[in-house]
């Protein structure tokens, strides 16, 4: 089998024999910043304290501060226009169902404001000057409204199936909906008095519009979206036409438009693009003048680009393989990037690491695919995991990821496939594995196993899969309709049968999963078949399960009803539940666990040979 196999962007000498410590996590990582309306403070999230908090770093010193927001993880911060406010979005016991927070920056006035019962809340962003917000509530179905961070007064705007505010136009008389399913979302422009709605972008009958929002005085929307273009771009739509038809602000052929930050006064945007591989770029563009100018970037990978009111300062996440996440400053007049963190370059390097290489390959229908490969010091081959990452409108990319160096530092190497249905290689091959496409996907994972054996990259019988969320699936799929392939997986936070599936998930996740995997009723048939449960009695290889307890986006009860008929028919596996978290391991004691317990596995299970699989059952154990 051919493929390209692209040298690693930067490389670290490592032992040459035996195997080596794994680098040292940091003491925290630092992300999402929120920068003060007058650009002199940064607030961000850290889950240095233990899980992911607020705290808050003047520009210039050399200290941060943590702001109290409770026990509870944080997953976002937003600070006020009027500089009196932090919002935040919570997620009680881990769990997906999130809740919105407002307290003053010295963690005073501290209450909550949505997120009430079932629902849960999310922020799109505060109207110009004051202090009311924008937010989406969705429970069985989706609540656009305004809230008060003063006075906690609520103003719902419209309701609806698959539901979410974008934007709201200064006057609040103009809101921008999204709305449908994953991968066939569309724009909608809601009147407030009337309750009027038009749908913006011609319906193309392909793509997906996922971000949206109004133009300088609501005269225009811009939208980034694939609707029209097989990679991501951005455009706008001008209002006052009676002809609402898109015009191209920004499009590249060989990057894909990730994600767009726009200025308070909506005249300039950061782009950050995603090209080829996963490596992310960053632009400036001048919405009036329409001129774009590239930012060096950071990082490997960039997120969370955030401007400051006036529009001369951005801020934004970067990491990479060996860089762990780190808030950065970019001045947009010089275009010079600081971090937030004076000491960062000195003491964040996470004790150093392995840089992967981008490996091309082909699928056994022929289909391009690629993926990170990590390898150990010294000669081939070695045992291999092949890692699968979540979504799977996801994408594997060089990120800072404590588990593959630890593996890397066992003997094991990593390879980490972006099969189809991964984003950031266009709309085709986002949608390649919806419905029945899904046994494409899962025979990709099977084409990767094919390359690293041909290649020489893992040895016979030492090659395992592991996996989370939507990778925890494909980690059980793969297992069942491959037996012999593997020789060990591990699956975390994954759907093992897609009618319990359906039946336990929260009601929007499962309306918006239908165009992704099917509809329960109408394509039950295929979603039994593609279930992992269905032909579980073809699974004959070790499995460690991780799930969090308190998991209501893939529920907790999918590992564990694999966990029970691998029990009654012999087969070894572990089970490992972590009290407290959700569908996401947020806390770092909890994800250190997985880590470890994922490590420990692997190197157990690799180091037998075929034929000599440990055969030990482990217990249900949970973590607390």
């Amino acid at each position: 089998m051919s493929a390209r196999i692209e040298a690693p962007r930067a490389t670290r000498r490592g032992l040459p024999t035996g195997h080596r410590p794994p680098p040292s996590p940091p003491t925290g990582e630092d992300f999402a910043p929120a920068p003060s309306p007058d650009g002199r403070r940064v607030a961000f999230l850290s889950d240095r304290a233990g899980t992911p908090g607020v705290w808050v770093r003047d520009v210039d010193a050399t200290e941060a501060v943590a702001v109290p927001t409770g026990d509870e993880p944080v997953l976002a911060v937003s600070w006020s226009p009027d500089g009196q406010w932090l919002a935040c979005v919570v997620a009680p016991g881990g769990a997906p169902r999130t809740e919105l927070w407002v307290l003053s920056p010295d963690g005073t006035r501290r209450r909550q404001v949505a997120g009430f019962g079932r629902h849960s809340a999310s922020l799109s962003g505060w109207l110009p000057g004051g202090a009311l917000m924008a937010v989406t509530e969705t429970a069985d179905r989706g609540t656009a409204l305004l809230i008060d961070a003063g006075t906690g007064q609520r103003r719902v705007l419209v309701e609806d199936d698959l539901l979410t505010l974008l934007d709201v136009t200064a006057d609040a008389s103009a809101a921008l909906l999204r709305r449908g399913p994953r991968n066939a979302r569309w724009l909608e422009l809601l009147d407030v008095a009337t309750g009027d709605r038009v749908r913006l972008l011609p319906d193309t009958g392909r793509g997906s519009t996922d971000q949206g929002w109004f133009g300088p005085d609501g005269t225009s929307v811009l939208a980034r979206t694939d609707a029209f273009s097989e990679l991501a771009a951005l455009v706008r739509v001008d209002l006052t036409r009676d002809e609402l038809v898109p015009v191209r602000l920004a499009g590249r052929p060989d990057a894909e438009l990730e994600y767009v930050a726009l200025s308070a006064d909506r005249r300039r945007a950061a782009l950050l693009w995603n090209t080829y591989g996963g490596r992310s770029e960053l632009s400036l563009l001048d919405l009036v003048g329409g001129v774009q100018r590239a930012v060096a970037a950071p990082g490997e990978v960039l997120d969370g680009a955030v401007f400051a009111a006036g529009g001369d300062l951005l801020c934004l996440t970067a990491q990479g393989p060996v860089q762990p996440r780190e808030v950065w400053l970019v001045d947009t007049a010089t275009a010079a990037p600081l971090p937030l963190r004076p000491d960062a370059a000195a003491t964040r390097a996470g004790g150093g690491g392995v840089a992967p290489q981008l490996v091309d390959l082909r699928a056994r229908d022929g289909l391009p695919l690629s993926g990170w490969l990590y390898r150990p010091p010294g000669p081939g081959p070695w045992p291999t995991a092949i890692s699968l990452h979540g979504g799977p409108e996801a994408q594997e990319r060089p990120c800072y990821n404590p588990l593959f160096q630890a593996l890397v530092a066992q003997g094991v190497a990593v390879f980490a496939p972006n099969v189809r249905g991964s984003s950031g290689f266009g709309r085709t091959f986002v949608a390649a594995d919806n419905l029945a496409g899904r046994y494409g996907a899962i025979a990709d994972v099977a084409a990767c196993a094919d390359f690293l054996l041909d290649s020489g990259v893992a040895r016979p019988g030492q090659l395992a899969c592991l996996g989370r969320s939507y990778g925890g699936y494909l980690v059980l799929a793969v297992l069942v309709n491959f037996p012999g392939l593997f020789a060990a997986g591990v699956a975390e936070c994954g759907i093992s049968d897609f009618r319990t599936f359906f039946a336990g998930t929260e009601p929007w996740i499962a309306a918006a999963a239908v165009s992704k995997y099917g509809d329960p009723v109408r394509d039950a048939d295929l979603l039994r078949d593609l279930s992992p449960m269905t032909h579980l009695d073809q699974l004959d290889v070790p499995v460690l399960l991780i799930h969090g307890a308190n998991d209501t986006n893939v529920p907790a009860g999918e590992s564990a009803q694999v966990a029970q008929a691998l029990a009654a028919r012999g087969v070894p596996h572990g089970h490992l539940v972590l009290a407290g978290e959700g569908h996401d391991f947020l806390a770092r004691d909890n994800a250190e666990t997985a880590r470890a317990a994922t490590t420990a596995w692997l190197a157990q299970h690799l180091a037998a040979t075929a034929t000599a699989t440990a055969t030990a059952t482990a217990t249900v154990t949970v973590v607390g």
